[in-house]
Order: structure tokens, then sequence, then C-alpha cells
């Protein structure tokens, strides 16, 4: 079977399904970290916080607080990459074992395709993981130098480096929440891939349905106005 041969097993609608679901994939990434400066996503809220978080480190003494905190956000980041790995490890194993998975999906949806849609189908699902996998892992590194550059923060206050050094580690505790933001929009994204399986009618109500909750969650949930209340 050719490369065109397998483009013609799907439909129209799945292709404009499989588009749909990578630009608001990116579109909604896009508006969470470039948000209008009148409506501010969650995620760039906190990013003030952590900017604070390390000011005060600089004068409290001791400091284990803030090690215990960074050292719960690695733990975060490692156990969402591992998940992200396990679930990369059990997608690829079905897609090793193709037929037995068309055989189930035929019976569900009552769509009689070919063993290789079913593995295409898939492989946009591993992409999603692979790319939260990744993300999840640069993010456990950010903070791993994080930490690092809190460990430099000079225990005198008043020395000309103390606040320099506690900006840097800001800037990358901020730039590793990012990383860990977007490896979360990749599993969200994964999950609505999933509903390819079922077709293309439900993976365009799975991405907006992702969608909708992920700007929710970033706009207009309880705790982003707890966030900005004075």
């Amino acid at each position: 079977m050719t490369f065109m041969d397998r483009i013609t097993l799907f439909q129209p609608l799945d292709f404009a399904a499989v588009a749909l679901l990578f630009v608001l994939w990116v579109g909604i990434g896009l508006r969470v970290e470039h948000p209008s400066p009148k409506h501010l996503s969650t995620s760039l809220i906190m990013a003030s916080y952590r900017q604070e978080w390390m000011r005060q480190m600089v004068t409290r003494e001791p400091r284990i607080f803030d090690a215990h905190v960074l050292g719960t956000l690695r733990q975060g980041t490692a156990f969402f990459a591992s998940t992200s790995m396990v679930a990369i490890g059990g997608t690829l194993a079905v897609i090793g074992n193709a037929e037995r998975l068309a055989g189930v999906a035929s019976d569900i949806t009552l769509l009689d395709h070919p063993t290789i849609v079913w593995e295409l189908k898939l492989m946009v699902l591993t992409l999603f993981l692979t790319n939260a996998f990744l993300k999840f892992v640069w993010a456990n590194r950010l903070f791993g130098y994080c930490s690092v550059l809190m460990g430099a923060v000079p225990n005198d206050p008043k020395h000309p480096d103390a606040y320099k050094f506690a900006e840097k580690a800001a800037q990358i505790n901020i730039t590793g929440t990012k990383s860990f933001n977007r490896g979360l929009r990749s599993l969200y994204f994964a999950l609505a891939a999933a509903a390819w399986l079922a077709g293309p009618i439900p993976l365009i109500l799975a991405a907006f349905c992702t969608v909708t909750v992920i700007w929710r969650r970033e706009f207009a949930s309880v705790s982003r106005k707890i966030l900005l209340a004075s």
C-alpha cells in the first residue's frame, strides 16, 4: 500500500478534525502565554508570585522552606514525566498489536477500517504524549537550575548580588513552570486525540471541550479570582 493509498483511507472530515486539534492546541497555548494585559491568565499571574517568592527568599532564614517547595515542584515534574513515558510505552504496545485494537474498535464504532488507520490515529496520540514527556523533563531540569541559583544567593541580604541572583532564580523558575504547563496542555490534547478512534466528530467535540476546560482554568476559574483579590 502506497502513501497515497493510505491517505485515501481517511475522509476530508478526518483531516479537518486533526487540523482543528493542532490549531486549538497552538492557539490556546499562545493565548495563555500572551494574553491581553487587561485579562491575564492564571499562569502569568502566578509568575509574579514566583518573583515575589524569590525576593522573600533573600531575607528568609533558614531557607529550608524554599528548598522544600522547589523539591515538591520537581517531584511533580518527575511524576508527570514518568506517567507520560508509561503512556507512550502503552500506546506503542497497542500499535504493535493493532489487529486486536481494530477488532475491538470496529465492534464499538461500527467502522470497518484497515489496521493502518488505527495505527496512524494512535501515532497522533503518541505525538502529544512525546511532546508532554519532553516538556516535563525539561521543566525538571530547569527547576534543578533554579535550585542551584537559589543556593548561590548570598546569605547577606545587603550583598550587592543577592537580589540579582534571586531574580535569575525567579526567571528560571518561571521558565520551568512554562515548560511544565506546556506539558500539561499536551496531555490534555492527547486525551482529546484519543477520541479520534471513535471518528472525526468525536475528535472535534473533544478538542473543543479540551480548549474550553483550559480556557476556563486560565481565565475564569475561582483560583484566578483569589489570586487577583486585593
